[in-house]
C-alpha cells in the first residue's frame, strides 16, 4: 500500500511512518522540521498554503492518509486560538472532503482530551466536554472530518515513545530529567491510558488492514496517575524515583485547563481487532527495549 504520513516529524508521526515503512510505501510530510531518512520518502509542504492538501494527494496517490499533523501544544493553542482552529480544525475538515473524493482510506488523530475528564471511563458514545482551545479545535477537528468523509477513522489517543528533539513525550520529560538528577513533578491527579508511539502506529495499520469504520479509542487497555507512570518508568531504567515529587496539578503553573482523570474505554477496538490493547506497563519495556537498541540516537540524527 501506498500510505501518506502527515505530520511526520511529530512523536506519532515519525514513529508510525517507520513502523509503516517495514512493509509499505510511505510519504510523511514535514513542515518545519526537516528530516533525513532512507526509510521514506520525505515531502515538505505546509498544508495551509491554498491548494496544498490537492496537490499532496495528486503527487502521492495514497491508498492510506494517516493525518497526524496538529498544533498539540496546549499552551501555544491558548496563545493563538486562530492558529489552532487552522491546523486542528480547518486543516482535517480540508484534508478529509478531497481524500474522500480520491477513495483513499482516512485515519484522522484526535485526542482523549475532548473530555472533561471528571469521571472517566469514557466510551466512544460519551459526550466530550473540552476545556481548553486545544480540546476544543481538535473536537472541532473531529465533527468536521466525520461530516467531510463519513468513512473515515476518528482516532483519539495519548501516546508516549522517542522523539526528533527528545522533548515530545512523558516518557522522555521524566527519562531525560532524571538521568540528569533533575528533580520533577509528577501530577497524582491527571490519569491517562497511553499507548507507545510504536504500538500506536501497529494499530493503526491493523485498523485500516480490517478496514474499519467511525469513532475508535485507540488508548491503552491499563490507565494509572502520571505520577505512576513516572514511578515506573524510573524503576524499569535504574533511575531516581524519588527525584519525583508527587504534585497536584493546580500547582503546576499550567495556563491551559488539564483534564483529571481521562480513562478511556477501548474495548470497542479491542473487539474490533479480536485483541486486548497493549498495556502502559508492555509499553515502557518497549520503550526501554529500543533504548537499549540506540533507537532514540538514530532518531535524533534524522533531525540532524
Amino acid at each position: 500500500m501506498r500510505v501518506l504520513v502527515t505530520g511526520a516529524s511529530g512523536l506519532l508521526g515519525l514513529n508510525l511512518a517507520l513502523e509503516a515503512a517495514k512493509e509499505h510505501t510511505v510519504f510523511g510530510l514535514t513542515n518545519r522540521n526537516p528530516l533525513h531518512i532512507d526509510a521514506f520518502t520525505v515531502l515538505n509542504t505546509d498544508l495551509l498554503e491554498p491548494g496544498a492538501a490537492e496537490r499532496l494527494l495528486e503527487r502521492t496517490q495514497p491508498d492510506w492518509v494517516i493525518h497526524c499533523a496538529a498544533l498539540a501544544n496546549l499552551e501555544a493553542c491558548e496563545a493563538d486560538p486562530e492558529q489552532a482552529r487552522q491546523l486542528n480544525t480547518e486543516v482535517p475538515r480540508k484534508l478529509a472532503h478531497y481524500v474522500a473524493r480520491g477513495g483513499a482510506r482516512l485515519i484522522h488523530v484526535s485526542t482523549d482530551a475532548v473530555f472533561d475528564g471528571q469521571r472517566g471511563e469514557y466510551t466512544e458514545q460519551d459526550t466530550p466536554n473540552p476545556l481548553s482551545v486545544y480540546a476544543q479545535t481538535k473536537l472541532d477537528g473531529e465533527r468536521a472530518v466525520a461530516r467531510a468523509n463519513p468513512d473515515a477513522i476518528i482516532a483519539r489517543v495519548n501516546l508516549f515513545g522517542w522523539s526528533l528533539s527528545g522533548k515530545r513525550s512523558l516518557s522522555e520529560f521524566f527519562f531525560y530529567n532524571l538521568q540528569a538528577g533533575k528533580t520533577v513533578m509528577g501530577f497524582t491527579d491527571v490519569f491517562f491510558c497511553p499507548l507507545l508511539a510504536n504500538d500506536l502506529g501497529s494499530i493503526f495499520i491493523k485498523m485500516l488492514e480490517k478496514d474499519l469504520r467511525g469513532l475508535y479509542h485507540v488508548v491503552s487497555s491499563q490507565c494509572m496517575s502520571k505520577y505512576d507512570f513516572g514511578l515506573r518508568l524510573a524503576r524499569r531504567f535504574g533511575l531516581d524515583e524519588s527525584l519525583i515529587q508527587p504534585t497536584s496539578v493546580a500547582q503546576g503553573g499550567l495556563k491551559a485547563a488539564r483534564s483529571p482523570r481521562l480513562s478511556l474505554r477501548s474495548d470497542k477496538l479491542a473487539q474490533a481487532l479480536g485483541e486486548p490493547l497493549p498495556t502502559i506497563s508492555s509499553g515502557i519495556e518497549g520503550l526501554y527495549t529500543l533504548y537499549q537498541q540506540g533507537y532514540p540516537q538514530k532518531i535524533k540524527q534524522m533531525g540532524l
